[in-house]
């Protein structure tokens, strides 16, 4: 079992929320896709035609993405764990941590400044190094207002919204508002 564990390919075992140690002997794919991430996005991040940030978004994501709008910087270490759906608008400025998966369903708004983070380090020091990932959904025609950070591990409901500034560390239920750090339900439309 540990032997099938350790030649499982990397971004499968840190979707799987496993986490890895840096002496992994696949460790350093890692940097090489995130350098591959980085070339395309320097592209993407200096165009200013629709089209062609489209385009390469779904590059970077490999998968061809539809009613996409993204106004530049966008900032990915890894876009193959991210799956993005129709009518979704992603503002200025945003980072997207994605080696343990993100989805962002139909119809989602993301404003400026916004952090999705689904990567996280061991607390234990000895392992500190180490990297661990865990998922992030967002649900339908969810709202994530600018400057919120969604931590690993968290959905954001159906037409919830995430007031500006918050930190959410909790699931996010269908409907309701949230605001704050760490993030609470101060409301439900």
């Amino acid at each position: 079992m540990q032997k099938n564990i350790l030649t499982e390919d990397i971004f499968k075992r840190l979707a799987n929320g496993q986490t890895v140690l840096p002496d992994d002997h696949q460790i350093g794919r890692l940097r090489e896709e995130s350098y591959a991430s980085m070339k395309l996005l320097v592209r993407m991040n200096n165009s200013s035609d629709p089209d062609e940030i489209r385009g390469i978004l779904s590059e970077i994501v490999n998968k061809k993405l539809e009613d996409v709008a993204v106004f530049p910087p966008l900032y990915i270490n890894y876009g193959k764990n991210i799956n993005i759906g129709k009518n979704v608008f992603i503002n200025f400025d945003c980072t997207f941590l994605a080696l343990g998966g993100i989805t962002i369903e139909d119809d989602v708004l993301i404003g400026p400044k916004v952090n999705l983070i689904t990567e996280s380090h061991p607390l234990h020091p000895e392992h500190r190094k180490g990297l661990t990932g865990n998922s992030i959904i967002i649900k339908q025609n969810a709202w994530i207002g600018a400057g919120a950070t969604i931590l690993p591990g968290v959905t954001i409901g159906r037409n919830a919204v995430v007031a500006a500034g918050a930190v959410v560390n909790k699931d996010v239920p269908d409907h309701a508002i949230v605001a704050g750090v760490p993030a609470k339900i101060i409301k439900t439309i």
